[in-house]
């Protein structure tokens, strides 16, 4: 399981580290996709969403190629795979497979540190509020 999880460690970070790579340096050459999904991608493109997407692409495949704060890369890269699958799902289905495929490769490193997202899977949560403060030679009193 250690292996499968470091090759998908591994493959996970290289993957949004070239493509986030890609679009600030554009080295992969890609045709814009025709209809709806082009014109999401156009208004993406022109108001530099995109750029932002692609900064955080990149600085959570470095976190993952260098296995530091994996988590945090994780929690970053959820929200990004959700929205690759929507896209693909709704609007361009030709590259769901790659999709699917780092899907898979986040469930499996998600589930290597998953013990670091416990706490957010509890359904309910102690309150504890701290106690209140006073300043040193202010009494109760004055204040």
């Amino acid at each position: 399981m250690k292996i499968l999880t470091n090759i998908s460690r591994f493959l996970l970070g290289l993957i949004f580290l070239v493509f986030g790579l890609n679009g600030f340096l554009h080295f992969i050459p890609m045709p814009p996709p025709s209809g709806v999904a082009g014109q999401f991608l156009g208004a993406m493109f022109v108001s530099k969403y995109l750029l932002v997407v692609s900064g955080l692409q990149v600085i959570s495949g470095a976190l993952l190629l260098i296995n530091r704060y994996v988590p945090l890369a994780l929690t970053i890269l959820g929200p990004i795979i959700v929205n690759i699958l929507l896209f693909h799902g709704l609007m361009n289905p030709a590259g769901i497979g790659l999709a699917v495929f780092v899907t898979i490769f986040w469930g499996v490193v998600f589930v290597s540190v998953r013990s670091a997202f416990a706490g957010v899977f509890e359904a309910r949560v102690d309150m504890k509020t701290a106690p209140v403060r006073r300043p040193v030679g202010i009494s109760s009193a004055t204040a």
